[in-house]
């Protein structure tokens, strides 16, 4: 079983799919069925938001997932991550007031969905931060005096801009990773490696 993020990555996918035998059609149809099976391949995925695909795969509720390198990074999985597809590429990235310096009588604001994430990276940076947890719009925090600075993904970087906001430094570079239960890969090596290179066609360098 695959876990897939529904969406952009998806329809990324699919094409390299179809060359493994699996009927598209389906698997793409716009309805609301989150488990698809195609007859040709007895291969099974489940849609699911991008955050829950690393669980379903630790857990063994699926065997092989599609998850962007952001999610592993703001939390810890035990999972065996053999290839990068190099598909989904954006940034991470701390943005904020090119202009404004950051203050030195406190900690600095950090608003982010990332808490983790930032945390680590202002640490490793020494530097005293109080981070900020938002779910969305997080562009929105420099501008009402809610946070000093965001750290977020962008991929153009035209939002931060309409925002007079700035990319100030990059923390890692993100794309979507291929991960599989380590339980999975001892029991069903062959079938997985066979996926595996079948959706290696899609890496790109």
């Amino acid at each position: 079983m695959l876990a897939v993020p529904k969406g952009r990555v998806l329809a990324q996918l699919a094409p390299v799919l179809a060359q493994h035998g699996v009927d598209t059609a389906d698997v793409l149809a716009d309805d609301r069925r989150l488990v698809r099976r195609d007859a040709k391949t007895n291969l099974a995925f489940l849609l699911l938001k991008p955050d829950d695909v690393p669980t379903y795969v630790e857990y063994g509720a699926a065997d092989l997932g599609i998850v962007g390198r952001d999610v592993l990074l703001e939390r810890e999985y035990d999972l065996y991550e053999p290839l990068d597809l190099g598909i989904g590429r954006c940034r991470m990235v701390v943005a904020g007031h090119r202009d404004r310096a950051l203050p030195r009588n406190r900690p600095v604001r950090v608003a982010t969905k990332f808490p983790r994430i930032a945390q680590r990276h202002f640490a490793q940076a020494g530097l005293a931060v109080e981070i900020i947890f938002v779910q969305g719009s997080v562009e929105i925090a420099p501008l009402v005096g809610l946070a000093d600075v965001i750290v977020d993904l962008v991929e153009s970087g035209e939002t931060l801009r309409q925002n007079g906001l700035a990319e100030l430094e990059t923390i890692v570079e993100v794309s979507s990773l291929v991960v599989v239960n380590r339980l999975s890969f001892k029991l069903h090596e062959p079938a997985v490696r066979a996926l595996i290179t079948a959706l290696s066609a899609l890496a790109r360098p």
